[in-house]
């Protein structure tokens, strides 16, 4: 019988933490480094790969996602080495998806087919806006037209290319959003990742927001205004809101996360990865060392970079399950459920269903389109 991570596969998750910069929004793990000694990380990596493979020796990898950071800033000759490695620990799926995040400001073409040529299928970019004040607020260091080119050189080396979109931006009205979202669909992505901002304890943004300093957010009302505009325009444009804030065309949507969103298995590497591995009926949680000179002195000397390993529990799996799968538009399996909550959330389901806000078919449990902008409510009524 197969195990309960099978539904989703396996992935690898592979974390670059520098960039050139720190965004005001971003709390990822990433650091400013005026040098980095590649060899030295490449070998970190391949040894931490060689590590985690002997835990899950016989496993069919499905996808690898290189992010970060800025994992554009990796010489062609890391990433070509940590995916021979890879290819040489782990059996691949025919179609195996191998994506690589990257700036506007670090594209360069030639750089680029090399990737492609190491393996990278498919390049996620981090364009954030298409407004040059914005881009400015937001900290990014390239400007409309540089991410408008990054687009056109990884469209013409790269099959399957996606980028980011940030809205509900400091002083964004819906009808500026709508403008630059027309913009987006008329570019020929197949993919796109359109996320509110968020304001996270710990960034500069959250500094200034608990400061008083961060003028111009949209209220709750607008926010929602500009979330439905999004549904509506990426569905009238044929593409399909898979995830809440992911959109795709039919095929086109990126398979790494799907292993999250649907429970599946995941080894993180790289500082401050997190994974998640079932080894011997039991499903882990795995942290690496978040600061880079500890992480590649811990793989150098112990050879482990990970931080914490800590044992999942029933409860645990089950707000995983939800909190993870009830973002797709999909949902999640009813049988999957039954065996993780034994029954004893459904007199929740039940009210939830009367509210209008989550919908049952014989296979699957989802959020309807009324409950997505409440998504964070449905869940906590069904968790707490």
């Amino acid at each position: 019988m197969p195990e309960d991570w099978e539904e989703g596969g396996f992935g690898l998750y592979v974390h670059w933490p520098f960039c050139q910069s720190k965004c005001p929004y971003c709390d990822f793990n990433s650091h400013v480094a005026a040098a980095v000694d590649q060899d030295r990380w490449a070998a970190a990596y391949e040894h931490e790969i060689e590590r985690v493979g002997a835990l899950t020796g016989g496993r069919i990898l499905r996808s690898v996602f290189f992010g970060g950071g800025t994992p554009s800033l990796m010489q062609v000759g890391t990433v070509d080495r940590i995916l021979r490695k890879v290819r040489a620990t782990w059996g691949v799926v025919n179609d195996l998806e191998v994506t690589l995040e990257a700036n506007p400001t670090s594209v360069e073409a030639g750089r680029f087919t090399g990737y492609r040529e190491a393996g990278v299928s498919r390049v996620s970019l981090g364009v954030q806006a298409l407004v040059d004040s914005d881009l400015k607020a937001l900290g990014r260091l390239h400007d409309a037209d540089e991410a408008r080119a990054a687009f056109a050189t990884a469209r013409g080396i790269f099959d399957r290319v996606s980028f980011d979109l940030i809205y509900a931006r400091q002083n964004q009205s819906p009808e500026a959003w709508e403008a630059e979202l027309v913009e987006a669909l008329s570019m020929g992505s197949d993919h796109l990742s359109l996320y509110q901002l968020t304001i996270e304890d710990g960034t500069a943004f959250g500094d200034r927001f608990a400061a008083g300093k961060l003028a111009g957010l949209p209220d709750e009302d607008r926010a929602a205004e500009m979330f439905e505009m999004t549904q509506a325009m990426t569905s009238a444009a044929g593409f399909s809101a898979y995830e809440v804030s992911n959109h795709a065309r039919d095929g086109q949507e990126g398979r790494h996360n799907l292993v999250y969103w649907r429970g599946g298995d995941y080894a993180g590497i790289g500082p401050g990865a997190h994974g998640r591995l079932t080894l011997n009926g039991v499903r882990e949680a795995t942290v690496a060392e978040a600061a880079p000179a500890a992480w590649l002195a811990m793989v150098e000397g112990a050879g482990d970079g990970t931080r914490s390993v800590d044992r999942l529990d029933n409860e645990d799996r089950l707000s995983e399950f939800l909190m993870m799968g009830l973002r797709l538009s999909d949902g999640v399996s009813r049988t999957r459920l039954e065996t993780l909550s034994g029954g004893l959330l459904e007199q929740r389901i039940i009210d939830l269903e009367e509210l209008g806000l989550i919908a049952r078919d014989e296979t699957s449990l989802r959020v309807t389109a009324r409950g997505r902008p409440v998504l964070n409510a449905v869940l906590r009524k069904l968790l707490t």
